[in-house]
């Protein structure tokens, strides 16, 4: 497998929560970027010899560039690389995206999954993260799309928003759930560096440890019931609906990634764009050494609720998965952090809330 990532760093305005690389932006720095970005896709597609799986446009907020760039961008990867039968190229819009999108032509172009940024379902909550869209922006971008063709819908959830309540949380999953989304994205809120949020932690009451670990349990409980099956950490979806494109990363495989800050696994090397404008159009890229080791595959593989399998991990690494992690992994199942099997050990819920402590034990008994 192998996908192409494209960070599109545009938005109409920064969310208290976020520290991804993005600005706000004139036509004319939009067409600057589609520009340089056309340019890099037909570069990198003579130079590797790769058959696409997935193509993802991730920000920022992608769709702000409109439909005609996009397309000008896909139909670019379309001319520079071969494309899988069956390639998964999705979207980041935001609810809004009914004022300035065309979908129809979106999805007569290639695109065929959306990952639209609901957050909540409650006008408070939205509020609080200084989102600038409705509910009923959210419901005409799901109406919209579904008209123009897209089956395969993907909506964004935050946990542990200050003053999120159980009650609440159910109103946003169910509001999920009502509309037949195909995917959920569940994130617990982290208060990053360089963000508003972080500037205000002692302002807000953010949720303690214990207080964040019972809204994801009870996110996960009832996105189960709701009949989403958990397949990450953060991710759920109904059957067959998994994101592919974000397993790319998790089965540690390759992918290219292009725009300011966008990182890259190829041949066993990771490179980055820096987070610049400037560094970007000049195609420096930085190294990161080397990638895909036993310790980074055991690491990306414990975020899927599948684990760890050992015949996999075998069949890549030409030797079989230590008996002292097997070991190991034993001692966490019987504290209810790992569950096992014959041929895999995986997190539990339990585990998944301590994954680094969890991953982190694991790894020094590998």
């Amino acid at each position: 497998m192998f996908g192409l990532y494209f960070h599109i760093p545009f938005c109409d305005g920064k969310c208290n929560y976020c520290n991804f690389f993005s600005k706000q932006s004139t036509e004319a720095e939009m067409d600057l970027y589609t520009e340089h970005l056309d340019r890099a896709i037909r570069s990198w597609g003579e130079r590797l010899d790769r058959t696409v799986d997935t193509v993802y446009f991730g920000g920022g907020t992608p769709s702000l560039l409109g439909h005609s760039r996009l397309i000008r961008i896909l139909n670019a990867v379309k001319e520079s690389f071969v494309l899988s039968n069956d390639t998964e190229i999705t979207l980041e819009v935001n609810p809004s995206s009914t004022n300035f999108l065309d979908f129809a032509a979106l999805r007569n172009a290639g695109f065929n999954r959306l990952s639209v940024g609901l957050q909540s379902a409650n006008e408070n909550e939205l509020k609080i993260l200084e989102r600038r869209h409705s509910l009923e922006d959210t419901d005409n971008t799901i109406t919209a799309a579904r008209r123009s063709g897209f089956e395969n819908i993907s909506l964004d959830v935050i946990l542990a928003i200050p003053g999120q309540t159980i009650e609440s949380l159910h109103n946003t999953l169910d509001y999920c759930a009502d509309r037949h989304v195909d995917h959920i994205s569940a994130y617990i809120l982290k208060i990053e560096p360089e963000t508003r949020f972080y500037q205000e932690r002692d302002k807000l009451p953010f949720f303690e440890d214990d207080a964040q670990a019972a809204i994801y349990e009870e996110a996960v409980r009832c996105l189960d019931k709701l009949g989403y099956r958990q397949y990450e950490i953060s991710n759920f979806s109904k059957e067959g609906f998994q994101s592919r494109h974000n397993l790319i990363y998790w089965h540690d495989e390759e992918y290219l990634g292009l725009g300011p800050s966008a990182h890259s696994f190829i041949d066993g090397k990771r490179f980055y764009y820096d987070n610049s404008f400037d560094a970007f159009y000049s195609g420096a890229v930085l190294n990161e050494g080397a990638g895909g080791d036993k310790e980074e595959y055991i690491m990306l593989a414990l975020r899927l609720t599948e684990g760890l399998h050992y015949a996999r991990y075998e069949e890549r690494f030409k030797e079989p998965v230590s008996d002292r992690m097997i070991q190991a992994a034993q001692i966490l199942s019987e504290k209810g952090f790992v569950k096992m099997s014959a041929d895999s050990f995986s997190l539990t819920v339990n585990g998944f809330l301590v994954s680094n402590s969890v991953i982190g034990y694991l790894l020094q008994n590998s």
